[in-house]
């Protein structure tokens, strides 16, 4: 089978010729139809990951067809249309993963392939209302949004929510969620076309965060927040402190902005507020995500569609920041 390999830090990956999986007892071949980028593929090609090996396949976004099935699988599975996954091992524990969780794509072999073998569990049905490109977009960001949302923040409708960063996968997911469930969405970017096109989606309003009094901006059109969605963290991370309404929740799953400091400790307990950390999702999670998704037709955004062949140049216009949406791979 074609696969994009990663061989080494810093470098492109390379379109091989690599076995084709099989699977084992308990899992199922996929053969894929698309898969999606994520930051994670991002960090890894530039060795900012933990546990790198060489060679690896990448990727831990992917739909397509069950082309094969392992022992204990039931064979009626072949042929189905799915969705894969992308969090391995999540554990008994709904509140935290257990310490064998991985994410598919390191060290497993992941989804920038023409086949992928996953355990059967790792599967659900593809929503009908999506094209494959759609598809592949939704796991791993999908389920982060959701969890977040709802299993962190437990969102209510009515309720005014605070996404920043809108134009990544979860931010958008996050947005859209959000909508479904009867909030009010507000939101942050670098871009004033981002902020536009999220208004475009169903956002109330937006706060260029490049500005100086981008929270004065946002106090004015909302006043506070009960939720806010953060994946930046930093300096301004005690911007969304402040922004928050008393009992409001802050759920973040990201630090690209890096170490927060600053924050007064008053603030945080006179307003009662709750800060939460999230990471992906259980399968319970998962699976619910999709349900979600089927009964409200929520349409991922995705950005771009490359070829399979032409996955570095997926992943640089990734790190270049620039999309609005998803950027998906096309398999086969």
């Amino acid at each position: 089978m074609k696969a994009l390999v990663f061989e080494g830090i810093d470098l492109p990956l390379q379109l091989r010729e690599m076995p084709e999986p099989t699977a084992a007892a308990g899992e199922v071949l996929v053969q894929l139809k698309t898969a999606a980028l994520n930051h994670r593929d991002v960090w890894i090609r530039k060795g900012q990951y933990a546990g790198i090996e060489f060679p690896s396949i990448l990727g831990s976004d992917g739909a397509g067809i069950v082309a094969g099935v392992g022992a204990g699988v039931p064979e009626n599975l072949l042929g189905r249309e799915v969705i894969i996954n992308p969090g391995m091992g999540w554990g008994v524990n709904p509140k935290v993963h257990a310490k064998e969780f991985k994410i598919l794509g390191l060290p497993d072999s992941g989804t920038f392939a023409e086949y992928v073998a996953v355990p059967a569990a790792n599967i659900v049905a593809k929503p009908a209302h999506l094209t494959w490109q759609q598809s592949a977009a939704l796991p791993l960001a999908g389920l982060t949004a959701y969890r977040a949302l709802f299993s962190r923040a437990a969102v209510q409708p009515g309720e005014k929510v605070l996404v920043t960063g809108i134009g990544g996968g979860v931010a958008l997911f996050a947005l859209q969620f959000a909508l479904a469930a009867g909030a009010k969405v507000y939101v942050t970017s670098g871009s004033d076309e981002k902020i536009r096109l999220a208004v475009q989606l169903g956002a109330t309003a937006g706060a260029n965060y490049t500005q100086p009094d981008w929270a004065e901006q946002l106090k004015t059109q909302a006043g506070a927040f009960d939720v806010i969605i953060d994946s930046a963290a930093g300096d301004g991370f005690v911007k969304l402190i402040d922004l928050a309404d008393v009992g409001g929740r802050i759920v973040f799953f990201g630090g690209t902005k890096g170490v927060i400091n600053g924050i007064v400790p008053a603030r945080v307990f006179w307003k009662q507020l709750s800060v939460l950390g999230t990471t992906m999702g259980s399968a319970a999670e998962f699976a619910a995500m999709v349900d979600f998704v089927a009964a409200h037709r929520i349409v991922p955004v995705t950005s771009k569609t490359f070829p399979l062949a032409q996955g570095n140049a997926a992943l640089d216009y990734l790190e270049q920041s620039s999309q609005f949406g998803k950027i998906v791979l096309e398999i086969s």
